[in-house]
């Protein structure tokens, strides 16, 4: 009898393997081949206000440095789009298989960009090989890192008052490394976008230093091509994918919280909101305007579709209607901190030709391209932003003065020393 039973429940283990072999032979039979694109292009699409940078052409990391007489207006240069500087940014790749040493190429653009009739892609030159040290002594050894002092403390929601349960705080003198990976934990989703390698053209470049001019618009046809690009690359550019308005981050005085206001953004998908600021030499706090503890260390960058929409119902981001949102005044107390505002756009995808909807078929795409777009807000929590400026309010009689935070006093703070 025994003997039976261990039979059956092995055949019924056999018969439930052989189930799952036959699927997923099922499945292999019927997965799509699916091969990489000939030739790719990438286009970064980012508008960029408030303070941090302030005028156009400087960055953040500018903005701090010209606060040492370092230059103000860097130019127009590759990589402007992740560089927060004031104004309306666009980043091009463009690659092939068929050349991986394209150095050229050609980007047409319609005439409401302003820079009609066409983009010079350039690639970066390769970087010259380094000489290998010939004895261990030319290597140095790195310094040991002291642990850390202070601590972190983190807030997180829309509200007048600090809720319950709040804050989260690390002890970073006592912490963990498990401790500090729960900590700033983050969301993310953020795929390649433009970027800069040997043997992939770039806009803008050494040749090509233009700005996109005020009230330019992608909206329209646009073509790409080089040596060893397919002909007939082109894509059309719908007014969700255009540059974005600046997000208009307004700032009033609300009793126990400071009330940030904005007008609502026609394609934008989603927002997200996050300040830093330093207590002192040995405290740190972080907010975000999320309704569950989420950092946002990963979200203030191009996000995908879909993860935009997941964590819209997870109630990470805000729904694009709203237009306002507060942070608590005893979160930062009167020391002021960097605040930034980010307005997802709508990813766009392209390719030719189109992928087959019979899975049998193989897909070997001539081309494909994508395109990311966001709106981006910096400025210091307890000032007034740009919009408040170019109406004339008097920040004085909205809210009380407050302390922000000197550029050496925050990233000794974050530095810990």
């Amino acid at each position: 009898m025994r003997r039976t039973l261990m039979a059956a429940a092995v055949g019924g283990v056999l018969v439930g393997l052989a189930g799952n072999a036959v699927a997923q032979s099922k499945s292999a039979k019927t997965a799509q081949v699916v091969k990489p694109p000939v030739a790719q292009a990438w286009i970064d699409v980012a508008t960029f206000s408030g303070m941090m940078g302030g005028m156009p052409g400087g960055d953040v990391m500018g903005g701090l440095s010209s606060l040492f007489g370092g230059k103000k207006d860097g130019g127009n240069r590759f990589g402007m789009t992740q560089a927060g500087s004031s104004g309306r940014w666009l980043d091009v790749t463009l690659a092939t298989r068929r050349n991986p040493s394209l150095t050229e190429g050609t980007q047409t653009v319609p005439a409401g960009s302003k820079l009609a009739p066409s983009l010079a892609l350039l690639a970066t030159p390769p970087e010259k090989p380094r000489p290998v040290p010939e004895t261990d002594d030319e290597v140095s050894e790195p310094e040991p890192m002291e642990r850390p002092k202070g601590k972190i403390y983190f807030y997180w929601g829309c509200s007048e008052t600090v809720r319950n349960g709040q804050p989260k705080v690390l002890d970073m003198a006592t912490a963990s490394p498990n401790d500090f990976a729960k900590f700033f934990q983050a969301r993310r989703a953020t795929q390649r976008g433009a970027h800069q390698a040997p043997g992939r053209p770039v806009w803008p470049n050494t040749r090509d230093t233009r700005k996109v001019p005020e009230g330019a618009s992608l909206v329209g046809e646009h073509s790409f091509s080089g040596e060893g690009v397919p002909e007939g690359f082109r894509i059309a550019i719908a007014a969700q994918q255009d540059f974005m308005p600046q997000i208009d981050l307004r700032q009033h005085d609300a009793g126990t919280a400071t009330q940030l206001e904005w007008a609502v953004l026609p394609t934008a998908r989603a927002y997200f909101l996050s300040a830093m600021g330093a207590r002192g030499e040995q405290e740190i706090v972080f907010w975000s305007s999320s309704e569950v503890p989420e950092t946002g260390f990963g979200l203030l960058d191009y996000q995908t579709n879909p993860a935009v929409d997941k964590w819209l119902t997870e109630k990470v981001l805000l729904a694009p209607s709203t237009q306002k949102c507060a942070i608590p005044k005893e979160v930062f107390g009167d020391k002021g901190a960097m605040l930034r505002m980010i307005a997802y756009g709508s990813e766009a995808s392209f390719a030719y030709p189109p992928r087959p909807s019979d899975p049998k078929i193989a897909w070997e795409p001539d081309w494909s391209a994508r395109i990311r777009v966001k709106s981006v807000a910096n400025t210091m929590l307890g000032m007034p932003g740009m919009g408040n400026a170019m109406r004339g309010e008097d920040p004085a009689q909205k809210q009380p003065k407050q302390e922000a935070p000197g550029a050496l006093d925050l990233l000794k703070g974050i530095l810990g020393r």
